[in-house]
């Protein structure tokens, strides 16, 4: 069995992978919300809010190296699993705090990047603890523990009091749960032995609701909440799974809706039993795969294909120097690599999904 797991765990790997210093711009910025002043937006989850913290984790689940990050501020990869920005940082930027948020285990993080935003997001997350033993990622409970660590930073820089008001006006983001669906219940068959899809993403949602829970009780008061994307609509899944016309894998969109729509029920009951809290649902599903599908409507060229590589299986170590292809003109293309949106595809999801919900931050 023992050899079984690890051959399984070196195939789910290599399919997350074919699946800094920080940049951090001090000058202001003008806020395209103007209705409340946020001191701080804080990441938790896996690679869509990552900024660059599986550096400094021994995972071969990293993108510090070129051609990643060719776009982002300056040109240099970051960690970032992107041509450019990512999520994490549009919402900084929509609510003018800082252009790019880094990542808190970068060992030359300052104090005033530590006041106005971090990430302790981990490429290859999840909240199945199978999913972080696969991916060598960073636990949700780990990120928690760094969460409580940082407190302990800011009370020594600004005092408790000052700590705790910051903590309570900004803006937590979470994004977990495609790895545990797409990677670990689809592609190995450790859970599907256990679970039918409906007693899974239960077992998800559970994890996702302790989980703001405990930040709650560590004084945090606005949350918003990242549903799912299209997951079977990822270069990767249509090429290995999607048939000799690459179609989207409808069992792994459907996992997904699965979860979205568990997710919602469990934020509004979330609200009601937190007092004080904005919980915020942020959905992406519907809009990515309206972007993916009618791609020419929002200036694209190719919603389906990646722009690096040349077999839609790039992904981390795949999607390198040693890449035979990268297109262009990373603004044709949805994808970036096999798994990830480009920074034009992140910021038209950032910027529709916050000028429906931004207010209900406030």
């Amino acid at each position: 069995m023992m050899k079984i797991f690890t051959f399984i765990k070196s195939f789910y790997v290599c399919s997350f992978l074919v699946l800094y210093h920080p940049f951090v711009v001090t000058a202001t910025i003008k806020p395209l919300y103007k209705n409340y002043s946020f001191p701080a937006v804080i990441a938790f989850g896996d690679s869509i809010l990552d900024t660059g913290n599986n550096n400094y984790v021994a995972t071969i689940i990293k993108a510090n190296f070129k051609p990643y990050g060719r776009d982002f501020i300056g040109g240099k990869p970051t960690g970032r699993f992107c041509n450019g920005r990512i999520p994490s940082d549009y919402f900084l930027e929509y609510f003018g705090i800082k252009e790019a948020m880094p990542a808190y285990l970068d060992p030359n993080l300052s104090t005033e990047e530590l006041l106005t935003g971090v990430c302790f997001a981990s490429a290859g997350s999840g909240y199945d603890p199978l999913t972080i033993e696969l991916a060598s990622a960073i636990s949700s409970e780990d990120q928690l523990d760094m969460f409580k660590e940082y407190i302990g930073k800011l009370k020594a820089a600004v005092g408790e009091n000052k700590t705790a008001e910051i903590i309570e006006k900004s803006i937590f983001i979470i994004s977990m749960g495609s790895n545990d669906i797409s990677e670990t219940y689809y592609l190995t068959p450790f859970r599907r032995i256990e679970y039918d899809i409906e007693k899974y993403t239960t077992m998800l949602i559970t994890a996702n609701s302790k989980f703001v829970e405990d930040l709650y009780e560590l004084g945090a008061r606005r949350f918003g909440v990242f549903s799912l994307s299209p997951i079977g609509c990822v270069p990767l899944q249509r090429t290995i799974k999607g048939g000799i016309k690459r179609d989207c894998v409808e069992k792994l969109n459907e996992g997904a809706l699965v979860f979205n729509s568990k997710l919602i029920t469990s934020l509004v009951d979330l609200k009601k039993k937190l007092p004080d809290s904005r919980v915020v649902y942020l959905e992406n599903f519907t809009l990515l795969h309206d972007i993916i599908v009618n791609h020419t409507k929002y200036g694209f060229e190719n919603g389906d294909g990646s722009c690096c590589g040349i077999a839609n299986l790039e992904l981390g170590p795949l999607c390198s120097s040693f890449t035979l292809k990268v297109c262009l003109d990373t603004t044709q293309y949805v994808f970036w690599d096999s798994y990830h949106p480009t920074e034009k595809a992140y910021k038209i999801l950032v910027h529709e999904t916050l000028n429906n919900k931004a207010d209900e931050f406030v």
